[in-house]
């Protein structure tokens, strides 16, 4: 599926589980009720809080507080589209947490949550979940520490997201017999970690653009000067 999601189809109420440890009962769940061209995004690597050229004097993870992204990474990074990202600003689906489009004319920046969130609404919508029961998981993962996203696995049938904390309850709801679609949160984690250690960033501190560069790109200068 593709598109901000707003046509999605309403499927069953979206229950997003927090299943107890081992196998209990089933677990608690909440209840539901133009795009502007892409500029070419320089790939880098960890980055340097300093600009281009210059020595780097200290090394930033993508996962640091420090660190924001503008629209078209973030777009890049969660692969969806401008137009898309501009839907769900709008709407309050998933609003940037770092620096929204107000006052007038400022550039939204996305920390690395919003991203990775933006990341698994890609997924579900793909997965045939429709955008009501989507918010609800939002929510509810918004309001989840870090070090709990990790550890999550989220199964869905097309309707219902359950959000698993162990292997166990992920083997009790495929035994169930229905097909089930799986998100491994924290491998999404790893994949946009990746991801975003090559793409601009802006320090939210003090608005300087984190330049590094990508291993890669680094292995060809050398070989080119060896040449």
């Amino acid at each position: 599926m593709s598109g901000t999601g707003d046509d999605a189809t309403a499927g069953g109420l979206c229950a997003v589980h927090v299943p107890r440890a081992g196998r209990g009962p089933a677990p608690r769940g909440w209840e539901a009720p133009a795009e502007p061209a892409e500029s070419e995004l320089p790939r880098v690597g960890r980055f340097p809080a300093v600009q281009a050229g210059q020595p780097a004097i200290e090394r930033i993870p993508p996962t640091s507080a420090l660190v924001g992204y503008r629209g078209p990474t973030a777009c890049a990074a969660a692969g969806i589209t401008y137009r898309q990202l501009d839907y769900w600003a709008r709407t309050g689906l998933l609003e940037p947490s770092v620096r929204t489009a107000y006052p007038a004319g400022a550039q939204r920046l996305y920390s690395f949550r919003d991203i990775l969130l933006l990341k698994i609404v890609k997924r579900l919508l793909d997965a045939g979940v429709s955008l009501q029961n989507i918010r609800v998981a939002v929510a509810h993962l918004q309001a989840a520490e870090p070090a709990d996203l990790t550890g999550l696995t989220l199964m869905c049938d097309g309707a219902t997201v359950y959000e698993c904390t162990s292997p166990q309850q992920v083997v009790d709801l495929i035994g169930g017999g229905q097909g089930m679609f799986g998100i491994a949160v924290g491998a999404v984690w790893q994949e946009l970690e990746t991801a975003l250690g090559r793409l601009h960033a802006e320090r939210t501190d003090t608005g300087e653009t984190l330049v590094g560069h990508d291993p890669a790109d680094e292995l060809a200068q050398r070989r080119n000067r060896a040449v």
